[in-house]
């Protein structure tokens, strides 16, 4: 196997790369070396470096992001052969490094010890300036960031007729760190913020920040004052540029970003940025995909991609932020996708205001928070984009498959999932009747009792099944109307133009055991009538009978109620309160798996 391997390197070839003569574009390497690299910053991006041999020479080497798999998977190891496919050369401290971007692994070559006795390719770079820049690893060779001096803030150069032969060395995202120097990157706006203003103490200023994205990776950069004078209207969301330096290279404010990289631009008085003309080679936009039925095994306050139907679009509301008494403009989307799960996403500002996407379409959303607010729900960050009916393989596929059967499937929802999912690691609640429920006292003692229930809501009271709630944020408590058009929250102490009615329903269930009342409050309201407070409330109050009807079609269908029980006061007698934290609907197919595995143990044959 190792003579195959052998007559299969294309020895020089590491030489020739460097040395500009290479004419074999995926040359064949074999790994001699696989070790991690410490992340620049807590938390920061994880990182190998491999060394590979052509036999005669070896050279060490950075994988980016988009590579790593190959480690997790345990292909990519000492010994192996790779093809690299795609890669980019730099030179740090005077030591001569590949950048990889794409590779595979020749399996079929199996794998051996090091074969020859390869020599270090040394650069020859005594004469020439020194390119210190140390790669985006937060010290390749040891090294910490540190941050380039303010300069002086004048216009950017600009120059928007370009030709991409004079710019021969072009720099991957993937490389560039504080230690950087004379590099230009060619790379994709991705999302383009609005214009953001502030006052303080200090002054006063304003600011704008793009995203950009390369075959390696994805940065982002941010003008101030002059510089966003200067570059606002030259940068276009979907545009190709060549940006360079000098523009300052520094660790990224995390709370401000949703990229996956340590380190970000500021662009400075003497950037220069560039529109290409050629968009070759630069891909549109990188997704990494959560499905949404993986919601719940998600942190809180992660930041993902994720891809869906569009199933329901609710009305624009207002809130005001705590902090800022600002308003702020919102919409909540339903999405579903082949998991059989929903979630409810919201969407804000201008984005909300001006959404008109036709329900059914299929929307890629980049940048959203995950919330365990009510479940797990979603947030779109200011910096995160969404794209409708994207030309993509998942795109096709959900689209097949929401075609084909989706449009009448019916779907689970995380909403209460978060303490009652054994499988997302949190407690996994008995199954009990409504008899076993009584019987068992569940709710009679001091502590709380939490159950799972499967029965079929048989009556839902119409009076007082909303109550008008506070617009602000995560707020949620009751109203009081003191004038024509005016509700006032004391305990955000604000008076609100109008409120946001939300579910408080009381339903009787039952099973073949017996019934039971159940509180619903707005998630699990939502679900069972199909619509939200507002909608129901504004058409009890213009058609009264179609109302009813909507109650109507909520009975008579069966749910898997996931509870609590507890002791509750009520008019100074104790009474158990059976309170809904999550439902879901029937799941058919388990349901039948369920009862098939009952009747084994009844060994019928």
């Amino acid at each position: 196997m190792a003579q195959t391997g052998a007559s299969q390197v294309d020895q020089g070839s590491l030489s020739a790369i460097f040395d500009g003569t290479n004419t074999i574009a995926e040359p064949v390497l074999q790994c001699v070396q696989v070790k991690p690299i410490a992340g620049g910053q807590q938390g920061g991006q994880e990182r190998f470096r491999v060394v590979f041999s052509d036999i005669l020479n070896f050279v060490q080497s950075m994988l980016a992001s988009q590579v790593n798999h190959h480690v997790h998977n345990g292909k990519l190891k000492r010994g192996v052969f790779v093809r690299l496919k795609s890669f980019q050369t730099n030179t740090v401290k005077n030591k001569r490094i590949i950048i990889v971007l794409d590779l595979d692994v020749l399996e079929e070559l199996g794998e051996c010890d090091k074969l020859g006795q390869p020599q270090a390719l040394d650069s020859k770079l005594e004469d020439a300036e020194p390119q210190s820049t140390t790669i985006h690893t937060g010290g390749f060779y040891g090294n910490s960031a540190q941050a380039a001096p303010q300069q002086q803030s004048l216009p950017a150069r600009t120059n928007t007729t370009s030709s991409s032969t004079a710019h021969a060395n072009i720099y991957p995202i993937e490389a560039l760190s504080p230690y950087a120097h004379k590099w230009t990157i060619k790379a994709r706006v991705t999302n383009k913020s609005d214009i953001k203003t502030w006052h303080n103490k200090n002054g006063e200023g304003k600011l704008f920040s793009v995203n950009f994205l390369d075959e390696s990776g994805e940065i982002r950069g941010t003008g101030f004052n002059d510089q966003c004078d200067a570059l606002y209207e030259l940068f276009q969301e979907g545009g190709v540029y060549y940006i360079t330096s000098p523009c300052r290279v520094q660790l990224a404010k995390k709370q401000f970003s949703n990229l996956n990289n340590d380190y970000e631009l500021t662009f400075e008085r003497d950037t220069l940025v560039e529109k290409a003309e050629e968009q070759n080679g630069v891909p549109q936009v990188r997704f990494n995909f959560t499905s949404i039925g993986d919601l719940q095994s998600v942190e809180k306050e992660t930041t993902i991609d994720t891809i869906g139907i569009l199933k329901d679009v609710g009305e624009t509301s207002q809130i005001v932020s705590k902090t800022t008494s600002k308003p702020y403009d919102k919409r909540e989307l339903t999405l579903v996708d082949n998991s059989n799960f929903s979630v409810r996403l919201t969407i804000w500002g201008s984005s909300a205001t001006t959404f008109d996407v036709a329900p059914e379409s299929v929307i890629a959303f980049k940048g959203v928070k995950v919330s365990d607010f009510g479940g797990r729900s979603l947030s779109l960050l200011s910096s995160g984009s969404m794209t409708v009916d994207p030309d993509i393989d998942e795109a096709h596929k959900l689209k097949g498959w929401y075609d084909a059967q989706g449009r009448t499937d019916t779907f689970s929802s995380h909403a209460g999932m978060s303490g009652s999912m054994g499988a997302a690691g949190g407690r996994m609640d008995p199954v009990k009747s409504i008899l076993q429920i009584k019987e068992e006292n569940l709710g009679m003692s001091e502590n709380t009792d939490y159950f799972t229930t499967k029965a079929t809501i048989i009556y839902i009271k119409q009076d007082n099944f909303a109550y008008p709630a506070c617009l602000s944020a995560e707020c949620n408590k009751k109203v009081i109307q003191i004038d024509d058009g005016q509700w006032r929250c004391e305990k955000c102490d604000r008076n609100h133009p109008k409120p946001e009615y939300r579910y408080i329903m009381s339903v009787n269930a039952s099973d073949h055991t017996g019934q039971l009342w159940l509180s619903c409050f707005d998630e699990v309201g939502r679900m069972v009538m199909g619509m939200s407070a507002d909608q129901l409330m504004e058409l009890k109050e213009n058609d009264d009978k179609a109302a009813s009807d909507v109650f109507q079609d909520a009975n008579c269908k069966t749910w898997v109620f996931k509870c609590r029980a507890k002791m509750d006061n009520f008019q100074d007698q104790q009474r158990v309160r059976y309170q809904v934290n999550g439902a879901n609907p029937l799941n058919y197919a388990a349901e039948c798996a369920k009862l098939a595995e009952m009747i084994k143990m009844y060994s019928i044959e």
